[in-house]
């Protein structure tokens, strides 16, 4: 019987002693909640971005407005999205890259600006929920295979233009965008 109540006496106290105190303050509880309820509304804002993006993939009318550039042998630049950019719109393919922020250059922004008639497109939904996009652009200036990817719940992508007379494949990341929710500047077209 001694035992049993020591039993019982020690295994009172193992549960007090493992009640935690509060872990956080009244300040640090609202900083936690306020960075909790910050991270629900990006994801919030993430998945509107997504089905926009999405849409303007299905109506053909949108802008791949690019912040990130690759070139053919890795080497990357930070670029300005407003003259960076591949876009769709009224069945005209418009791919304007614009590496160099001093202006000139044969669009007057800087870089190159081509046009041409979007064909052969083909948009393909993996099982995860992973979007693939492709498309031939061709036009006075431009015969080119232009090919993205876009991570499910996103409207961030990595676009590929891959000319077809060279080897001169350039990559955009950024973000997709309908037309209407774009700001880019279009330069002249060659």
């Amino acid at each position: 019987m001694i035992i049993l109540a020591a039993a019982c006496l020690l295994g009172g106290m193992a549960a007090q002693a493992q009640m935690p105190d509060p872990i956080y303050d009244e300040p640090e509880y609202e900083a936690i909640r306020k960075y909790e309820e910050q991270q629900r509304l990006e994801a919030i804002e993430d998945s509107l971005n997504y089905v926009r993006a999405m849409d303007a993939l299905e109506r053909m009318d949108f802008v791949v407005e690019a912040d990130q550039l690759m070139f053919k042998w890795g080497r990357t630049a930070f670029v300005n999205t407003a003259t960076n950019f591949v876009s769709v719109h009224d069945g005209e393919a418009t791919i304007q890259i614009a590496p160099f922020n001093a202006g000139g250059g044969p669009n007057g922004v800087g870089g190159i600006t081509v046009t041409g008639t979007p064909s052969n497109v083909r948009v393909k939904t993996n099982k995860r929920g992973n979007t693939y996009f492709s498309m031939n652009v061709n036009g006075p200036g431009v015969s080119a295979t232009v090919s993205m990817n876009i991570a499910k719940g996103s409207n961030r992508v990595t676009l590929t233009v891959s000319p077809n007379f060279n080897s001169n494949n350039i990559t955009l990341m950024g973000e997709l965008l309908p037309t209407a929710f774009s700001n880019v500047y279009k330069g002249r077209s060659l």
